[in-house]
């Protein structure tokens, strides 16, 4: 630790209660190292330097005069451009949103001010979040900070970097696709995506999208289920929140012993790196020293599960985004125009047929869930790709017949009430970060965080080496 702000979320805000240090102090050192970053990486939108230096000093005068305080009382995070917030300027990644200041701040981002965090910047995104990669027209492209030549994935790949290097300890992103959990992976830190409902999702046009979540990205299982006991929770600004409270104490209970994972290292179809599939099944041999059962498993999915969630996806953006398409093509991401002109082509008939495939998984993973207590698989199927990738270099059928995808998380948005965590197991051959997915049965987000933990614990892999000077920027 080189400074408080490294110390988990909890102890930093006991610190802060405390008087051991002060919130301006935790707060000056996040932006300074947000700005450290921000020219090399480019993960930011916005830093609120002076809004949150006002709100670290506002939360030092509620110390001293003994008023009342959140479980969260000075933590610094950071929020998801996508994620409107009042006073900033919030873009979604698009010149369709050249200036919107919005008045409203999303209530995930409500929840955690409530508990005492302080905002201090928002990061960056593909527009309209579509990609799993991090760059777009309005702001750039976003790099690794392992090595800048990389993506840190997408779409909520700069709160990843935010907290890969040290700015937050835990950050809001949204996950759709894997929009969590892939930019964890690639930048070796967490990330959750919670049951569907388990976090009210509010920033859409509609309340009955079925595939969409907020979730944390950050440094530790712990910080992830920080995140989650201030977030959860019912309310009626989500008509499809779930109205049940979130036990904290129950993600730090967790043991393996005698726990049963399925393991299945390409869900019956994609192409994995051996490198990637080496640090996962050394992950799985840490499990059965722990006394957990592991068994692999075969699953007979094939591409047609990536293919119709893209299906879905392109529905999604035509729907919510595709009236922009009148006014603001020529500045629009070429590649988010082709998915709401096939969004928009699309019958009703083959967007309802989806559902058949997801209940046919549904079926298998139930099944799965009879005899074990998750599915654990990689995150991604390679390690972070180049920075100036696209999503189209990902989605090719090789030669013998397997998927050269990138990630493994859409299938799991497919099936959106099973929490779904990714943690980093280690540092490939190449030098990058590898995550191992834990697929949890529905609802069961407190269970999973807690195995998620107990493997965290048992795991001793070495940071991966950060390329350049990137690493002696961060501190």
């Amino acid at each position: 630790m080189t400074h408080p702000l490294d110390l988990p979320a909890r102890e930093i805000a006991r610190g802060v209660r405390a008087a051991t240090f002060s919130a301006e102090s935790i707060v000056a050192e996040s932006i300074r190292r947000a700005r450290s970053i921000e020219a090399t990486l480019n993960p930011f939108t916005l830093i609120r330097a002076a809004q949150a230096m006002e709100a670290a000093r506002r939360a030092d005068q509620a110390v001293a005069r003994g008023a009342e305080t959140g479980p969260l009382h000075g933590v610094p995070f950071v929020a998801k451009d996508l994620t409107p917030t009042a006073g900033d300027l919030t873009t979604l990644g698009s010149w369709t949103r050249p200036d919107w200041v919005p008045d409203e701040t999303a209530l995930c981002v409500r929840r955690l001010q409530a508990a005492g965090a302080i905002l201090i910047g928002k990061t960056t995104t593909p527009e309209f979040a579509y990609s799993s990669f991090t760059s777009s027209p309005r702001w750039g492209v976003t790099r690794n900070p392992w090595n800048p030549a990389h993506s840190p994935g997408g779409s909520s790949g700069g709160s990843a970097v935010a907290v890969a290097t040290g700015v937050v300890p835990f950050a809001e992103g949204t996950d759709m696709g894997g929009s969590v959990r892939i930019p964890a992976a690639l930048c070796g830190v967490v990330g959750f995506k919670p049951s569907l409902g388990r976090i009210p999702m509010t920033i859409l046009p509609s309340l009955f999208d079925n595939i969409s979540h907020f979730g944390p990205l950050a440094r530790s299982v712990d910080d992830a289920a920080a995140f989650m006991e201030v977030t959860a929770g019912g309310s009626d600004e989500d008509i499809s929140s779930l109205p049940i409270d979130f036990d904290g104490a129950a993600t730090r209970a967790g043991t393996l012993r005698g726990r049963r994972f399925a393991l299945s290292l390409d869900l019956g179809y994609y192409a994995v790196q051996p490198q990637v599939a080496a640090l996962v099944r050394q992950a799985a041999d840490a499990l059965r020293q722990a006394g957990a059962v592991v068994d692999e498993v075969a699953l007979d999915w094939t591409r047609a599960v990536n293919d119709q969630w893209f299906d879905l996806w392109c529905v999604f953006m035509s729907a919510y985004f595709g009236d922009e398409l009148a006014t603001h093509r020529p500045r629009m991401d070429p590649a988010v125009v082709a998915m709401m002109t096939r969004g928009l082509a699309m019958d009703a008939t083959t967007y309802k047929r989806i559902d058949l495939l997801r209940t046919a998984m549904w079926r298998d993973m139930a099944r799965l869930y009879a005899r074990y207590d998750a599915l654990i698989c990689p995150t991604c199927a390679i390690t972070a790709p180049p920075a100036g990738a696209t999503d189209d270099d990902y989605a090719a059928t090789l030669p013998d017949g397997r998927f050269g995808g990138l990630d493994m998380t859409c299938p799991f948005n497919l099936l959106p009430q099973l929490p779904a965590l990714s943690i980093p197991i280690g540092c490939a051959a190449d030098g990058l970060p590898v995550g191992l997915q834990i697929v949890g049965h529905r609802f069961a987000d407190e269970q999973v965080l807690a195995w998620g933990a107990a493997l965290e614990t048992i795991l001793s892999a070495p940071a991966c080496p950060a390329a350049g000077d990137v690493a002696n920027m961060i501190f």
